[in-house]
Parts: C-alpha cells; structure tokens; sequence
C-alpha cells in the first residue's frame, strides 16, 4: 500500500505512544532502550511503534555496534505544517470577515431623517 507522505505522517502522529516518542527524541537522539523505558508495553511493541514512525520518515534508526539509536528527522513535520498552514490562513481570512459583521452588526446605525 502507498500512501502520500502528509497521510503517513498524520497516520504515524495518530497514537499517543508515537507522539511521546517524538517528543522525547526532540530533546536529542536516544536508543531504542530509552525510549521504551517509560512505557508500560512490551520492546517488541515499542519497536513496532517506530517501525511506523520511520516510514513516515519522522525518525531516523542508526547501528552502533549493539546499540540501535533514534534521532528526529523534522522535515515531515515542516511539510505538514506547510499544509496545515494553508487552511489557517483560509480559516483566518474568515475569522476575520465574521469579525467584521459582527462589528458592523454591533454599530449603531446612524439614520438621517429627511
């Protein structure tokens, strides 16, 4: 199955688990030891977890000797906030013209008499 990347990174950012992992690799680079230590699941879980994350290309897995370390790769997040963004400023261009109704709706209107 092939999915476009914006879909795999919102696939991968879809658990909590997964989520928690990339907030503790934003601190820096850690094995995969490391990051399943605060998890009440089993290593072989937590390395399913970045299995998903690692396709999504969120996370980068290395080989030093026996140690397997994860580090963030932060440029599917910058996609994904290029994308989001598009509809923030769509989303705020309306935000604005409802402020502006309501505002108008707000203001005495001024009637001249004839």
């Amino acid at each position: 199955m092939t999915t476009d990347p914006v879909s795999a990174v919102f696939a991968a950012l879809a658990d909590p688990t997964r989520r928690a992992i990339l907030a503790r690799l934003a601190s820096g680079e850690a094995t995969v030891n490391e990051l399943a230590a605060p998890f009440p699941i089993s290593l072989q879980a937590i390395s399913k977890h970045l299995t998903v994350l690692e396709r999504a290309g969120l996370i980068v897995r290395t080989r030093e000797a026996q140690w397997r370390r994860c580090r963030l790769d932060p440029a599917p997040l910058r996609t994904l906030a290029e994308w989001v963004d598009q509809y923030r400023r769509l989303w705020d261009d309306r935000y604005d013209t409802l402020d502006d109704y309501l505002r108008d709706l707000k203001e005495p209107r001024h009637e001249q008499s004839p």
